[in-house]
């Protein structure tokens, strides 16, 4: 059926997995907040950590995952390392998250009354 459809095109495995794999990494609020401080420019792991309201050592541990996933660089000055966001498609893809979750129909999302809670019980 789809294949039939004359600008039907699905990703290949690989995109899929790195797709699913950056998607993953971004599951953690930690992460967001520090992606999100990284977009407003470079900063260092104390202040990320400060930012995101998290133990440097979470922090360090929480970048070395995104640098590996290619969402973050660093740049080391003497005893330092500076972070920054990767480039610009980082920014796409966590304002349209963050967007996304502003615009969600919250009654859409709500799980439906029990009878208890209909009777008032």
């Amino acid at each position: 059926m789809h294949t039939s459809l004359p600008d039907f095109d699905m990703p290949n495995e690989e995109q899929v997995h790195l797709a699913a794999e950056s998607f993953r990494l971004l599951s953690d609020p930690t992460r967001i907040k520090i992606l999100w401080a990284l977009l407003q420019g470079e900063s260092s792991v104390a202040c990320l950590a400060e930012l995101a309201d998290a133990a440097p050592t979470a922090v360090s541990q929480h970048l070395a995952k995104l640098r590996l996933a290619g969402l973050v660089k660093g740049r080391r000055e003497g005893t330092f390392v500076y972070y920054t966001a990767a480039d610009e498609h980082v920014r796409r893809l966590l304002t349209q998250g963050l967007y996304h979750a502003d615009h969600i129909d919250r009654a859409d999302q709500a799980p439906a009354p029990t009878a208890d809670a209909a009777s008032g019980l």
